[in-house]
């Protein structure tokens, strides 16, 4: 099923499961760790039997080139085409850091957080990398052009057996294209059980100070979960689901991960100034080396993303500006007593920063010819509009 933007009307599938795996989290950290763990056995049984089928039929002049030439547009092939792939891929890893968000939840975290994310993402990575090189050996990299969503798979699956005389080759593993079809789905299912977990467990520790209504707080009277924001989150990725297109969720989700991975780099940059004797589960190694290289390298990334996902970028960030500025600052545990005039300033004056970037960023997307982004373009310069007048009244009242 496709969603609107793609010719269909209401992508029910991805409704379906997204309400499945919220279900499942109100029942219980427990029964969602079961589940999740289920659903990785079967998902990684799966792509090391595709490694282990297709590793022998690779033909190594499928390798030639191993990097083809760029075409002579901006991230398509070459060295710009890796780096844009590398960051729309990059949702590929946020399920690890949203492991460190169930840390209240773990019997160990000190321990236990940093080995289970470092340990996963190695085994990951790994899979990962093996899993693109017997892709590209078995099917010339050519043959997956135009191809979407696991179609792809399907070719590599349909050249994995012997050619005839004439060079037609019988595919030797045909059920693999199904296994391979449920270990995607199972995949799917794994990251949006935990991202789901993660986002909702961020709301609850930002509900505890403040920052967000009680309501993302509230702990069930039986099952011990935070099952009113379960549900909120249910409704909202549903919406999401069901209308915006795959490609759209996929680059929004990358670039937000890869920003928010520069927001944690800088942070530790300050604590470890601010606070230096500060108690920490996890001290962070080479410090400032680590956080500034991870600074330049997520926003190396960024810059070769569509710039029409960086306007929904700002905009998303802006609409969080908006609730800081009309909830949280107020209701804040961590402000309380603090609280002044000031703080207007700061969080306006950053917001204007928002609208000026929105507006820049906006005309440069329209500057393409080859681009019909005519919606888009006048929705940013009028959210761009409502907002430069809200800021300037915050920051305007905040100098009273």
């Amino acid at each position: 099923m496709l969603s609107p933007f793609e010719g269909g009307i209401i992508n029910i599938p991805a409704v379906l499961i997204v309400m499945l795996m919220s279900m499942i989290l109100i029942r219980g950290t427990k029964e969602s760790s079961f589940v999740n763990g289920v659903i990785v056995l079967l998902k990684v049984s799966v792509v090391l039997i595709f490694i282990a089928v297709g590793w022998q039929y690779i033909r190594p002049e499928n390798y030639t080139p191993y990097i083809p030439d760029n075409t002579g547009s901006f991230g398509e092939f070459g060295f710009s085409g890796i780096i844009r792939a590398a960051a729309i891929v990059f949702f590929a890893y946020i399920g690890f850091d949203a492991v460190s968000t169930a840390a209240q939840e773990a019997k160990n975290p000190k321990r236990d957080m940093p080995i289970g994310i470092l340990a996963s993402l190695g085994i990951c990575t790994l899979l990962y990398v093996l899993f693109a090189h017997v892709m590209t050996g078995v099917v010339n990299y050519e043959a997956f052009a135009g191809k979407d969503g696991i179609a792809p798979v399907a070719v590599a699956v349909e050249a994995m057996g012997p050619a005839d005389a004439s060079g037609m080759i019988t595919p030797e593993y045909p059920w693999l294209n199904n296994a391979i079809l449920l270990a995607i789905l199972a995949g799917y299912a794994s990251v949006i059980l935990v991202m789901l977990m993660g986002q909702s467990r961020v709301f609850f520790s930002m509900s505890k100070d403040g920052l967000v209504p009680k309501i993302f707080s509230d702990v069930h009277d039986k099952f011990r979960t935070p099952a009113k924001n379960n549900l909120f989150f249910m409704v909202l990725v549903s919406l999401f689901a069901a209308f915006v297109p795959a490609r759209v969720v996929g680059e929004m989700t990358s670039i937000g991960t890869l920003f928010a991975f520069i927001l944690v780099c800088i942070g530790v940059l300050i604590l470890r100034n601010k606070m230096p004797e500060a108690p920490r589960a996890f001290r962070t190694p080479l410090v400032p080396f680590v956080p500034i290289a991870g600074i330049l390298v997520c926003l190396f990334m960024m810059v070769f993303l569509p710039m029409d996902t960086w306007i929904r970028l700002i905009v998303w960030m802006m609409i969080g500006f908006d609730l800081y500025l009309f909830y949280g600052m107020k209701h804040s545990v961590q402000n309380k007593g603090m609280f002044s005039n000031g703080n207007y300033k700061v969080v306006a004056g950053s917001g204007l920063g928002m609208v000026l970037a929105l507006v820049i960023v906006a005309f440069v997307h329209h500057s393409d010819p080859d681009i019909d982004d005519t919606a888009l373009f006048y929705f940013s310069l009028v959210f761009a509009a409502i907002h430069a007048m809200v800021y300037a009244y915050s920051f305007k009242r905040a100098r009273v």
